[in-house]
């Protein structure tokens, strides 16, 4: 069987940026853009110019941002002033929940974390990418998609959208079936975390490489028994962290409490500089050159258990090589950490680490 499906990968958000401006402005039907931040800056105002131009020739035009991500618009007129330009806006959740109604205390977490553009149910973008100038020279891992599974994204939102209006019928779920991509969504609910179930099933299959690129590192511990679990197999298990995130210093020493476990296995661990504002915020795994996700999920247990996330998993064996040939270009900027090195360090520097384990699970 041939497969339909087309990508273009990209490792700096500009071209990403220019790549989702020009097919918005070739729209012909539809835009819906599903993002975690939004600002109005540059890029923002670029790209709400674009679809407003697009809407006023008839082309549908709807964006679900999070509530929390996008906070700059919180209390603003945004959403009259883009339904003025024919978009329909909704705000996923509310960023100031009730304290006396549970479903809305619960609004702190849940939060919507995707990033998926869709143009004209044929066009689809997703990865690690934001709507901010500040993270232009951010080194995220973003993919333009051509092909079946585009009308799994267009579902996915759909669905969400749905939700956000407080439907009480949702579309139905919609596979494709494609063979070597599939659009998962994580939901945070027990028995529909299906990007955390699927990690879970590769690590365990996995036989000879396991590369991994997240921003944050605070795993569930089932997931940090898989990654050791397939190191002590003889599995070559690579991470690449920033060396100092936008999370800093919280998220930071909470992936840095695990590093002495993850030694004992076997993983190493590579730390990507921070230059020119450049930190690395890509969201990528590879295994055997045979599997592959890019999209939303951070390894944390906000993304892991509490967010609405969404990836593309790969079995093509093309995807899953150039992908891991990105992960070998940013391994060699990087400085591993030296696992002797590490474990000499004197106690008083070991602290903040002990200290961050106690709340880390909320992390």
């Amino acid at each position: 069987m041939i497969n339909q499906t087309s990508w273009t990968l990209y490792a700096a958000n500009e071209e990403a940026w220019l790549a989702m401006l020009h097919d918005c402005a070739h729209a012909e039907k539809s835009i819906v853009l599903e993002q975690f931040i939004f600002t109005n800056d540059e890029f923002g105002q670029k790209l709400i110019n674009v679809c407003a131009e697009r809407a006023a020739a008839g082309v549908s035009v709807r964006f679900l941002w999070d509530a929390a991500g996008s906070f700059t618009f919180f209390g603003t007129d945004i959403v009259r002033e883009l339904k003025e330009k024919g978009i329909e806006l909704l705000f996923w959740k509310t960023l100031i929940p009730s304290y006396f109604k549970v479903s809305s205390i619960r609004s702190w977490f849940l939060r919507n974390h995707r990033r998926t553009l869709v143009v004209d149910k044929k066009i689809g973008y997703t990865g690690s990418i934001c709507v901010r100038d500040g993270m232009q020279n951010w080194r995220d891992t973003n993919v333009r998609i051509v092909g079946p599974v585009v009308s799994e994204m267009s579902n996915a939102f759909e669905r969400l959208w749905a939700r956000a209006r407080k439907e009480r019928k949702l579309p139905r779920r919609k596979l494709v079936g494609d063979p070597e991509f599939q659009y998962v969504t994580n939901y945070p609910t027990p028995g529909r975390r299906h990007i955390y179930a699927d990690i879970l099933k590769a690590l365990a299959e996995a036989r000879h490489y396991v590369y991994i690129t997240t921003p944050y590192f605070v795993p569930t511990p089932r997931l940090v028994r898989a990654i050791k679990a397939a190191a002590l197999r003889g599995v070559d298990v690579k991470i690449i962290l920033p060396e100092r995130s936008d999370h800093f210093p919280t998220l930071d020493l909470g992936a840095r409490s695990f590093f002495s476990t993850l030694f004992e296995s076997g993983v190493r661990i590579f730390l990507y500089p921070n230059s020119d504002g450049t930190i690395i915020h890509s969201k990528t795994m590879l295994i055997d050159g045979t599997w592959a996700t890019v999209g939303s999920l951070n390894l944390d247990s906000a993304s892991l258990l509490y967010n609405f996330e969404a990836n593309i998993i790969s079995t093509n064996t093309a995807f899953a090589e150039e992908l891991a040939a990105h992960f070998v270009r940013d391994m060699s900027t990087s400085k591993e950490v030296s696992s002797v090195e590490w474990k000499s360090r004197f106690f008083v520097e070991r602290i903040p680490e002990i200290l961050i384990k106690l709340v880390r699970k909320f992390l």
